[in-house]
């Protein structure tokens, strides 16, 4: 690897953090490694390092709200692979982040050697998901992951208001623009996504918001008990 290569991690707990900046400096001891602990972090360092060649991007970490944060990041810079990393190893979670736009995940269970491995990969233009589960994405999350990669940046902060249910006075006030550019930016969004409303537009929105079901059956197995 040449120097002057510049890899951002993005994961607010430390331990995991250190272990992949280790990973990767085990790759080339040159790296710059940019560490960052949220979301907004992150999102401020691509823009400070639009040459980077790569983001290790935390799913569960504060302001990420599901994929959004994945697909905002490949709508702006969408030169720049991005591997996520999650505790989350459902299967529809990692087969939804493929279709999203992630070039990688990776499991938090994962051994130094496998996040090396996976780091690799995607550096040298591969994708990396563990084998097992990303077999067969479902044709209605690659048709989603389509439909919201032809969103631009401003339309997907228009959406993102929209789901807080933010009305368009309020939305052009936060983005400093007009009420005219919010309700063409809306329009666009409609057809974009293919839908009628701003109702459904939200609900389609909805499905980029992560369930970890394995999380979800263990909550119900505690109550339970």
């Amino acid at each position: 690897m040449s120097q002057g290569r510049v890899i951002i991690v993005a994961d607010d707990h430390p331990l995991f953090r250190v272990a992949l900046s280790q990973a990767i400096a085990s790759l080339d001891p040159q790296i710059r490694i940019i560490e960052t602990s949220d979301y907004d972090e992150a999102y401020a360092a691509l823009g400070r390092h639009q040459d980077a060649e790569l983001m290790v991007l935390d799913l569960n970490m504060p302001g990420m709200r599901g994929f959004s944060g994945l697909v905002y990041l490949r709508a702006d810079q969408p030169q720049i692979p991005v591997i996520i990393v999650s505790a989350i190893e459902d299967d529809d979670v990692i087969r939804s982040a493929a279709s999203f736009g992630a070039s990688g995940y990776i499991p938090k269970s994962s051994s130094l050697r496998e996040i090396k491995e996976a780091i690799e990969k995607v550096l040298s233009g591969e994708t990396s998901f563990p084998a097992d589960m990303i077999a067969g994405v479902p044709d209605a999350s690659q048709d989603l992951g389509r439909r919201m990669a032809s969103l631009t940046p401003q339309q997907i902060r228009v959406l993102t208001f929209l789901t807080e249910g933010k009305l368009n006075k309020q939305i052009a006030y936060e983005l400093n623009i007009s009420e005219a550019t919010v309700k063409a930016h809306v329009s666009a969004i409609l057809q974009k996504l293919g839908v009628n409303s701003r109702t459904q537009a939200v609900i389609v929105a909805g499905k980029l918001l992560v369930e970890d079901k394995s999380a979800n059956m263990a909550r119900e197995e505690a109550t339970q008990t």
